[in-house]
């Protein structure tokens, strides 16, 4: 199922003109009132300061408020301030978190088909790395392990002893909820491997469509990995 030999490789690339201005990409996080109108105030409010939208992803949506990340393309890095301060100055959105991208965006779509991709590529012989690998590239971690009950047999980063993660994600699962854990760790789940994953990420909130995203990718992670010789 792993295939030794790689066809293709997943990556994009953006061919730049030397005469085109530079451009300074940063994904802005922001809280907004889920009604008619909210996110085109925010994005009208980018426009105002040269901003280009790149791209709109959908983080969560309950209780009256949407979590969306927009990636913007400013033409200065020191628009950055005026676009926050603006758009916090629309009535009921705030802002979360802003960070810049490095390179080009790849949107959160294509990024998990990518570490899918990755994945089912990956050398027969060290699957439980290339696992690793796609859970980095997929939740922006700082660290990630993989661990059979309390045993840790991958880790990438400082990562904590999968005992320690094993007793935090139980007493939630007691509670019915094992992702309310905590605000700053991911968790899946590996049924027919007997096998589980988690990763942490300390500079921004983890919002509900992410958990879903490596939900999903360990779905596809966990039949991989079940016909892996190596598991």
């Amino acid at each position: 199922m792993f295939a030794t030999n790689r066809h293709f490789a997943v990556t994009l690339r953006i061919h730049t003109v030397d005469t085109l201005p530079p451009v300074h990409t940063v994904v802005v996080r922001v809280w907004l009132p889920d009604r008619p109108g909210a996110l085109g105030q925010v994005a009208s409010r980018i426009g105002a300061v040269k901003g280009d939208v790149l791209d709109i992803e959908v983080l969560e949506v309950g209780g009256g408020r949407a979590i969306d990340e927009i990636v913007v393309a400013l033409p200065d890095t020191e628009l950055v301030d005026l676009m926050v301060n603006e758009v916090h100055a629309i009535d009921g959105v705030s802002v979360e978190h802003v960070r810049p991208i490095v390179g080009e965006h790849i949107d959160s779509g294509m990024l998990a088909l990518t570490a899918a991709a990755e994945l089912a590529e990956a050398d027969d012989a060290d699957p439980y790395t290339a696992l690793l690998s796609a859970v980095d590239l997929l939740t922006d971690g700082s660290w990630s392990l993989l661990a059979r009950g309390t045993e840790t047999l991958r880790a990438h980063g400082e990562a904590p002893s999968a005992d320690w993660v094993h007793s935090l994600l139980a007493g939630s699962r007691h509670l019915g909820d094992p992702h309310a854990a905590s605000g700053d760790i991911f968790w899946a789940d590996l049924p027919t491997s007997g096998m589980w994953l988690a990763a942490g990420r300390a500079d921004r909130p983890i919002h509900e469509r992410e958990r879903l995203r490596l939900d999903m990718f360990a779905r596809i992670a966990d039949a991989l990995l079940r016909a892996s010789p190596a598991v």
